[in-house]
């Protein structure tokens, strides 16, 4: 039996699969990952600064200006729309097997594709809040082409409701991911290197009895999984979904 039959099995016998998520779950919709040769961390800047001192919390508060010329222009895809993984997996939350979404993605675009139960690691581009009032904006009150800083009524610094570097991730939402993963009798890893941490992690909550691994490159969790496939996720889900 070949390995996508036996993931085919797999899914079919699960009652709480967990999806844990990465970049790579997200690039056949045109969002680039972060390490990859196109992806978000080998991208030039103006300045010469590196993407990550960028996208942290010390480089925001002293140059939002740049911050958010980078942000606009590198970080938020408002044309991406869900890929066939995202809505497979939300079928599968709709059809009661999957209990929760676990991603590291600030997209949207599970929750697009009709996903409910979404634990989002790193925030979303889709919140953003003043924080002088914490008045609440959308994505599409703040966003300009041009990478204007946005100021909330009150003349407040509007940020992203994203975690960048030097901030910690928020505590309900590391406390539901936790308790969903340690409930799971199936977990999904896809389209994240497991480098990543604290997210990378929280893999050692799952109890259950499947570690999938679905990825283009090899992961320091693939000698512990129960099936590790590396290919495309698309090319997984066209062949799942025959």
């Amino acid at each position: 039996m070949n390995k996508l039959e036996e993931l085919k099995q797999v899914i079919d016998k699960s009652k709480r699969i967990v999806i844990f998520s990465g970049a790579g779950l997200s690039t056949n919709s045109g969002i680039p990952d972060f390490r990859s040769a196109d992806g978000l961390y080998n991208q030039k800047t103006k300045m010469n600064i590196p993407p990550e001192e960028i996208i942290s919390h010390s480089f925001f508060m002293r140059n939002p200006e740049e911050f958010y010329k980078f942000y606009f222009s590198k970080m938020v895809y408002l044309n991406a729309k869900p890929n066939l993984a995202h809505k497979y997996f939300a079928k599968l939350e709709q059809m009661g097997k999957v209990s929760a979404v676990v991603t590291q993605n600030i997209d949207n675009l599970h929750q697009e594709a009709g996903s409910k139960v979404v634990y989002e690691l790193h925030g979303s581009v889709m919140r953003n809040y003043c924080m002088r009032c914490h008045k609440f904006y959308s994505l599409s009150d703040i966003f300009n082409e041009e990478g204007r800083v946005p100021r909330c009524d009150c003349g407040g610094l509007i940020k992203p409701d994203v975690v960048l570097y030097e901030e910690g991730l928020d505590d309900d939402t590391v406390s539901g991911a936790l308790h969903a993963i340690s409930e799971a009798d199936t977990i999904i890893v896809t389209g994240t290197s497991l480098t990543v941490y604290p997210a990378a992690g929280f893999l050692r909550y799952f109890r259950g009895e499947n570690l999938i691994l679905l990825n283009k490159s090899e992961t320091p969790y693939d000698s512990y999984a129960t099936i590790a496939i590396h290919d495309d996720i698309k090319n997984v889900i066209e062949y799942l979904e025959k």
